[in-house]
């Protein structure tokens, strides 16, 4: 049995403390502040409950195994899950709205078609299948396996099939970019470009730079699905937790780590900020870059390796300039009415201005944001059925300052797709790129994407084996990367590294 401290109580580090508990490993995680979740947190008051943290469940067959793996109760006797129906409504700037199914390609092709004319859906449809070429070879190197010693090959390797575009006289050209694969192959529709685009900027990747490998977003969705949990996501969260503590892991909260100790050149335990010593035989961190930075300054000098060694040739660097979020929870009167989508997004009306001001040279918040609307039919959430609880999502730089006047500009925005929004509402409270730098530890509040091939591996994420011995990373910010089921994905790497050792190969 050996002795694991585990650094964070995020849905990773928590996914592998429960893996590593079974496997009859004595695991005890500390954790900061005075929580279990990471950015899975959630304001509440009078009544009324908001997640902080993502506010959709995709690939839930990550919780599903970890259950499975971890005791005898499966994850829907912890959680409530429901597929929510339409997966979501798209406004888009011209006014057009669609409301797309959950978990139908078939179903998204026919919807984009009636709604938007012109072959949209059958060119979506056809860009949907050359995803699942992508998906098909990224899926196990992306998200099952540990990151290969030669990350390279999947830094150079495009596996998005992409149409090549013929020219008089001239070599065929094909598209690299996420934005220039839909100019190319989704005819022209500025609404079908937008839908794609979106989905790069809701995991915070700008689509003019982004690779064309980033297709499995949209493909992951159309797939598999979106589901809420009853609660929120902070029940996944609080059900993760319990899970641990079933299976004996000890928290040990408002207990922050001051630094890793390392002994005869390999992780052997941390040291407290109050100068208590906790040996270990194995360190597993799910903290930020930065965190991990500062832990290791005084480990033998290894400052800078957080977890960027991939132990073979070359190195993937941590990932830096990443923007943020802005929530706003709104308290509204009145019941939810009948067949209001759970999810809409409101596309703006000016991607450019948006683009450039998220990613570009002109930092700042965008005049009209893409604002993600979500309104769960969920009474867990309120304090009874003659009121509704609405959150507003919009992709901003890190480090961004929000005034009064941003939030009633979005508030006024959201107006267009709520009616009676101002009417209705009670109070309204906002969680800044600064409450989640609070909550996480990230720098500005970054959030972290999921790991993509190609593009020279600007979006691959540091391999859960570090360059120190003994030392492990787990959740958003190592591989697979961020999102709820990337962070899972990570706690079963990571235990898996430890039990089996260097072999291990991930899941078969």
């Amino acid at each position: 049995m050996a002795r694991i401290v585990v650094i964070g109580a995020g849905m990773g580090a928590m996914a592998a403390a429960a893996r590593l508990a079974v496997a009859g490993h004595r695991v005890v995680v500390h954790e900061r502040s005075g929580s279990y979740g990471g950015a899975l947190g959630s304001v509440g008051r009078e009544g009324f409950s908001f997640d902080t943290g993502p506010g959709l469940l995709h690939l839930p067959a990550v919780y599903r195994d970890l259950f499975v793996k971890t005791g005898k109760e499966p994850l829907e006797r912890c959680v409530e899950l429901s597929q929510v129906e339409p997966a979501v409504r798209h406004v888009f700037a011209d006014g057009t709205a669609v409301d797309l199914p959950n978990a139908s390609r078939a179903g998204v092709g026919e919807a984009l078609d009636a709604a938007l004319g012109g072959e949209a859906g059958t060119r979506w449809s056809a860009y949907m299948n050359r995803a699942r070429e992508a998906w098909d070879r990224t899926r196990r190197p992306l998200l099952e396996e540990p990151l290969w010693p030669n990350w390279q090959v999947l830094a150079e390797r495009e596996p998005y099939p992409s149409v090549p575009r013929k020219r008089l006289l001239r070599r065929e050209v094909r598209a690299t970019t996420l934005t220039g694969v839909g100019e190319l192959e989704l005819g022209g529709d500025a609404r079908l470009l937008a839908l794609l685009e979106q989905y790069a900027l809701a995991w915070g990747l700008d689509p003019r730079t982004t690779p064309a490998s980033a297709a499995v977003l949209p493909y992951m969705e159309h797939t598999f699905g979106a589901w809420s949990v009853r609660g929120g996501m902070r029940a996944l969260a609080r059900a993760v937790y319990e899970r641990c503590l079933a299976r004996r892991v000890e928290f040990a909260f408002d207990s922050p780590v001051d630094r890793i100790i390392e002994k005869d050149g390999r992780a052997a335990g941390v040291e407290l900020a109050d100068g208590t010593v906790r040996e270990a035989d194995f360190v597993v961190a799910g903290v930020a870059p930065g965190a991990l930075d500062g832990l290791l300054s005084g480990a033998g000098g290894m400052s800078g390796t957080s977890g960027v060694n991939i132990r073979a040739e070359g190195e993937v660097q941590a990932r830096s300039g990443l923007p943020s979020r802005l929530m706003i929870f709104l308290a509204l009167r009145g019941a939810r009415p009948d067949g209001t989508p759970h999810r809409t997004v409101l596309h703006t009306s000016d991607r450019r201005d948006e683009l450039d001001r998220v990613f570009g040279d002109r930092p700042g918040l965008p005049l009209a944001p893409t604002l993600t609307v979500l309104r769960p039919a969920d009474p867990a959430l309120t304090p009874d059925a003659e009121h509704e609880a609405l959150t507003l999502t919009a992709t901003v730089p890190a480090h961004a300052e929000v005034t009064a006047a941003d939030v009633e500009r979005l508030i006024d925005r959201a107006g267009s797709v709520v009616p009676r929004l101002r009417e209705r509402l009670l109070w309204h409270e906002v969680h800044t790129p600064a409450d989640i730098a609070q909550a996480t530890g990230a720098d500005g509040g970054a959030v972290p994407p999921p790991s993509l091939a190609a593009g020279e591996g600007r979006l691959l994420h540091p391999a859960n084996n570090t360059g120190l011995p003994g030392l492990f990373a787990a959740g958003g910010w190592a591989h697979p990367g961020g999102g709820l089921a990337h962070a899972g994905m990570s706690g079963t790497l990571v235990a898996g590294l430890i039990v089996e050792g260097p072999e291990f190969r991930g899941s078969q």
